[in-house]
């Protein structure tokens, strides 16, 4: 299997590099996010300063997470919610059918959340006869092409005005040459009536608070709010790493967020969310459920180096300055979290063995690491991941052959004067022409080595 997706990934990658339609596209919208990203992040008067404070709170939260959850759970349930462990993606999809077969739920009103995204939840519920609609536009647009979210922030950046324009006149009749807001109206019009009927509605969160017992969801349409409002029941799927220790950290979370993520100073809508109605509140769920997601994390989590991948706030800002997401796209990478952040977080989510080679995927120019807001060093973490991947045996027979010679060869000068550039380069030609691919030309590799041109320097000066 861990060949097959390894195989399929080159061959994606391979296939969207060179289409010149999808780069078009891609540019032109990470284009606008870089300008409006310049502009956001200006607004800090010391941005250097909150990356740092920013990545010390996620320490101190993850040297200490089982209490931090612990808090939250103590805290939501003493507000009247209720919480549930889950500890893989299929146990979380069991609790929520549970919750849904105890209220005879048949359908499910979503906001953008990439947890469920992870577990798979809308397939799940379709398979059960449920009826689940996503409420945010760019998820509610590649629901419609039944495809999975290409970026954390922007699922839908790989399609041009056009595509939707065509899209919504397939489904809705629309106009082929329908505007932005033509299109949005008619998103509005169409979701609308699903707030008031829906059973369930289902979100994420951006941020666990502890010590309030609260969910912090960000977002700019609305939908949140209104997927949280109107159905009786809201289920919160969160992973446990979203955790922060105190509600004042907002101050600083929700801006980084905002102008990582999109380059504004603050989100449109931020809400904070501490169980069901109460007896005094005029609207709100009768009943609150909070899903926290492992599936994976504690390995992370036991990885000393590499759990630094659970700061990560999903901002997407690595994802929009990697020059090998640019070009190959999110839907190549074949998981939930793509780009340098997904390289890293993957493997030991979904399996090292499967996934290990997205940690070759990377330049390792290190600019994901330069703009991450909570400090995470992802081009170093991606060469803890390829040293792992070594250590637990996992490199290919050939490829350990290859790099024992390699070895064996560099700490012998005699036998690389020995083996001449004519023999260096049929060795290129022999074993590195067909991984080096058919777009690229090999290296030419000198005659003489370093060592002979210096002795014949010598001999001549």
């Amino acid at each position: 299997m861990a060949q097959n997706v390894a195989e399929k990934f080159l061959k994606d990658s391979t296939t969207k590099s060179f289409d010149l339609r999808h780069r078009e596209i891609i540019n032109n919208n990470i284009d606008k996010y870089s300008v409006a990203f310049e502009k956001g992040k200006s607004k800090f008067k010391n941005l250097d300063n909150s990356k740092a404070k920013a990545n010390l709170i996620k320490w101190k939260v993850m040297e200490n997470l089982d209490r931090y959850l612990l808090d939250f759970e103590a805290n939501f349930t003493r507000n009247g919610g209720k919480v549930i462990w889950a500890n893989d993606a299929e146990e979380a999809r069991q609790e929520i059918w549970k919750i849904m077969e105890r209220h005879n739920a048949r359908s499910v009103i979503k906001s953008k959340s990439m947890a469920t995204e992870e577990i798979e939840l809308n397939h799940f519920l379709q398979t059960k006869g449920i009826n689940t609609i996503e409420s945010d536009l760019g998820e509610y647009i590649v629901q419609l092409l039944d495809q999975k979210p290409y970026h954390f922030v922007t699922p839908a950046m790989h399609l041009s005005l056009e595509d939707i324009a065509k899209l919504f006149h397939e489904k809705f009749d629309t106009p082929l040459d329908a505007t932005a807001e033509q299109l949005t109206m008619k998103a509005r019009e169409l979701l609308r009536s699903h707030y008031t009927s829906a059973d369930v509605g289902i979100t994420g969160a951006n941020f666990l608070i502890a010590d309030s017992g609260s969910i912090a969801i960000t977002e700019n349409e609305g939908n949140a709010r209104l997927t949280t409002t109107f159905p009786k029941i809201h289920i919160a799927v969160v992973g446990i790493e979203k955790v922060i220790p105190n509600l004042s950290d907002l101050d600083l979370f929700w801006p980084l967020l905002a102008s990582h993520g999109t380059g504004q100073n603050l989100t449109v809508y931020n809400s904070i969310l501490n169980g069901p109605r109460m007896d005094t509140d005029t609207d709100g769920p009768d009943e609150m459920y909070v899903v926290l997601l492992d599936n994976g994390r504690s390995h992370l989590l036991e990885k000393k180096e590499q759990r630094q991948g659970l700061y990560c706030i999903r901002c997407g800002s690595c994802l929009n300055v990697c020059p090998v997401y640019q070009n190959i796209g999110g839907h190549t990478y074949e998981t939930t979290y793509q780009g340098p952040i997904g390289s890293l977080i993957s493997p030991h989510l979904n399996g090292m063995k499967e996934f290990k080679h997205l940690s070759y995927a990377s330049s390792l120019c290190g600019k994901c690491t330069e703009v991450c807001p909570v400090g995470i060093d992802i081009h170093k973490m991606l060469l803890n991941n390829r040293r792992d991947a070594v250590q637990e045996n996992l490199a290919a027979p050939n490829e350990k052959r290859m790099w024992r010679g390699f070895a064996y060869i560099m700490r012998k000068r005699s036998l690389l004067d020995f083996f001449g550039g004519k023999f260096k380069n049929f060795f290129m030609r022999y074993f590195f022409k067909k991984s080096w691919g058919d777009k690229r030309t090999l290296p030419e590799l000198p005659k003489k080595s370093f060592a002979q041109q210096w002795k014949e320097k010598d001999r001549h000066s």
